[in-house]
């Protein structure tokens, strides 16, 4: 008589996979360094301009070649070897945040803005191509029965990043100054390119002379033809243009409505990451949920609810327990949609199906970020992300009442691997 798995194995049995565990730890070691660099970067920028423009337009640069690139990114990690597409992508990155700290050593930023926002769109390259890359690789490192499993780990990472991140960001931005934070994110490259030369590819691309526009349309048709694939991207950007516009405009309400400084703006973003693992963990600990796509949806309306009452709270303890229940709230519907998005896939598309979905998750975050980069001027940072919240609730209820909240739900297994 079997028993029942206990709660730390059903939680954490991704981490049997060999590949898998070398390739998290190399993931969360440079995620973190990312955050260091982000956090100082998002307050430098703001405080070189005094301008909510210019925090959007340093996100939307970073955002951009991944809507104009990726689908690109996609045809490529299904007919070339992933590993190196996301060595390529590792050893931009890297270079830029190694010039990032030359600049700031060496006193050439001071009181310009646009060397920043230039090395974020060469960043954002980068990722173009290692993100599709990396999403198809991901479930190539575990069986299909615990992917749901490894995603949601792999959010943990993430988000233990986005705890971890911010607290060093902010204490050695305070201590050691900007010079340092972009320094360590140069650094914490090193170790994911050492994971990714440890681990075992088994993906093999298929040889193939279709030019690459036609590949690219394949990849469309199929998302097409796919039951709930179409609408799940269509929710996808809609979380990240309404749910993510809290977090990128952080510093105006510290600034403006806190009236504090970069401490305050790291414990928001620590509470939001801790919500964000809790989230995570609860996705991950779940057995195999019939309708994902309702609870989805559910979650959604309480992430909008929760990012319009951060929009009016004047109360700073309540604030952070909004930023925990936000985060949460994110990276629970993240990890579900992204489930649902793989397991509708198959492999042989997988690059192509998840840089449409990458396209239009990442799309909405700069896109939102120019548009309430200039709303929030004009309207304050109060009605303009309370809006953005009230917004997510409509678009999730819409989805939830007359689509009957079973859009998304993948109602049959994943169709044989379709030619590439």
């Amino acid at each position: 008589m079997s028993s029942t798995p206990s709660f730390f194995a059903r939680t954490f049995r991704a981490f049997r996979y060999r590949d898998f565990r070398l390739m998290w730890m190399g993931a969360c070691a440079s995620t973190i360094g990312t955050f260091v660099q982000q956090f100082a970067q998002s307050w430098l920028v703001f405080d070189l301009t005094k301008d909510p423009f210019y925090l959007g337009l340093d996100l939307f640069l970073g955002q951009l070649p991944i809507m104009l690139f990726s689908l690109f990114g996609g045809v490529f990690a299904d007919r070339l070897d992933r590993r190196k597409m996301l060595l390529a992508s590792q050893y931009i990155q890297m270079t830029c945040a190694f010039i990032l700290a030359f600049l700031f050593a060496t006193h050439q930023l001071h009181g310009h803005v646009w060397p920043i926002l230039i090395l974020s769109f060469v960043v954002g390259l980068g990722q173009s191509f290692g993100g599709p890359a990396y999403s198809a690789l991901l479930p190539t490192l575990v069986d299909p029965v615990d992917l749901s499993n490894a995603i949601a780990m792999n959010s943990i990472q993430f988000n233990l990043a986005r705890i971890l991140g911010p607290t060093l960001g902010g204490l050695a931005y305070t201590t050691l100054g900007a010079t340092w934070c972009f320094t360590l994110n140069g650094v914490s490259y090193l170790f994911v390119i050492v994971s990714l030369f440890m681990i075992h590819v088994n993906f093999t691309p298929a040889k193939t002379q279709e030019a690459v526009l036609d590949s690219m349309k394949g990849g469309l048709r199929f998302i097409r033809e796919r039951d709930g694939m179409s609408a799940l991207i269509v929710l996808a950007f809609c979380t990240t243009l309404f749910g993510f516009s809290l977090n990128g405009f952080l510093p105006v309400f510290v600034r403006n409505i806190f009236h504090r400084g970069p401490e305050t703006y790291t414990l928001l973003l620590v509470c939001s990451g801790a919500g964000s693992i809790c989230g995570a963990l609860t996705v991950a600990a779940s057995e195999k949920l019939k309708g994902q796509g309702r609870i989805t949806l559910l979650i959604l309306v309480v992430l909008g609810l929760v990012t319009a009452s951060f929009a009016v709270s004047r109360y700073l303890p309540l604030s952070c327990v909004l930023m925990f229940l936000g985060g949460a709230a994110v990276m629970a519907s993240v990890s579900f949609m992204l489930s649902l998005a793989q397991l509708i896939s198959t492999d042989a598309m997988r690059g192509r199906v998840m840089s449409v979905y990458n396209l239009a998750f990442r799309a909405g975050m700069p896109l939102g970020a120019l548009a309430f980069g200039k709303l929030i001027p004009a309207f304050g940072v109060t009605k303009a992300i309370g809006g953005a919240g009230l917004a997510l609730v409509a678009i999730a209820l819409y989805f939830l009442v007359f689509k009957h909240g079973d859009t998304f739900k993948p109602d049959q297994p994943p169709a044989e691997a379709a030619t590439a």
